[in-house]
């Protein structure tokens, strides 16, 4: 088994009930949901590296490539029979012809050895035909359905990606890290963004406002493991950042 993908960065997964299903957090980002053997990816950003240097910003040429081997090493450990990839899959609507021959060759591959979803995304709407797996808009499986961008309003059973999500953890002395992180009240969850050249967006930012409206936690990718974090341990990115007031999550 690779280094990446030991017991000792497995184990550390945090374990989520959401609406009720116990879900796996995984230290790289990904989702597992153990019982109907699902694995979970969100915002790919295939070729990104390649749409910035189209538009003259030179980025190591290397992310897709990076990416597509952090899935294929989860595919090896888990045997998912369902991987659902939560939109923006890739990075634009021209990424397909940019791709190496090599990863189009490993992508196939993972396609055809699962049931692969494409969820379509505000980047992707029409995920490229001929690398396998089935394009939809959204996947419901059992209780829980992922789609791309988070229904607005309080939901239950809702998996989706899009808003990045970043948390930024005030420790004990008042310094901070800020690192990516699930979010989660529990009956929701909007997943990090799984791609190797995806920034995020902090969690207490105005956006997740619609999202989350009462209260939230984040599953705070660290170190050695994965951790929760209440809304009294988070902090803006800087104090002209729009937050969401903390007395209307409570109201």
């Amino acid at each position: 088994m690779d280094d990446l993908f030991s017991s000792s960065q497995i184990q550390p997964g945090l374990l989520l009930s959401v609406a009720g299903q116990r879900v796996q957090a995984l230290m790289c980002g990904a989702l597992w949901w153990d019982e109907p053997g699902v694995l979970v990816v969100s915002d790919l950003h295939f070729e990104k590296a390649s749409s910035y240097a189209a538009r003259g910003q030179m980025l190591p040429p290397y992310d897709t490539r990076e990416t597509l081997a952090r899935v294929g090493r989860l595919m090896r450990v888990f045997s998912p029979r369902t991987v659902i990839s939560l939109g923006d899959s890739f990075h634009d609507r021209r990424a397909r012809p940019r791709m190496a021959a090599d990863d189009v060759t490993s992508l196939r591959r993972m396609t055809g050895a699962c049931d692969w979803v494409w969820i379509e995304g505000n980047h992707d709407p029409k995920p490229p035909e001929d690398l396998g797996g089935r394009a939809a808009v959204e996947a419901t499986v059992g209780p829980l359905t992922f789609r791309h961008i988070p229904s607005e309003g309080v939901v239950v059973g809702e998996v989706a990606g899009h808003l990045h999500p970043c948390a930024r953890v005030v420790g004990r002395s008042g310094r901070s890290v800020r690192r990516r992180c699930f979010v989660t009240d529990g009956a929701r969850l909007v997943m990090p963004a799984y791609g190797a050249l995806t920034g995020g967006l902090n969690v207490l930012d105005a956006a997740f406002a619609s999202v989350f409206p009462t209260d939230l936690f984040a599953g705070v990718i660290g170190r050695d493991g994965v951790y929760l974090a209440g809304r009294d341990n988070l902090a803006p990115d800087s104090a002209r950042q729009p937050v969401l007031d903390p007395a209307r999550r409570r109201a």
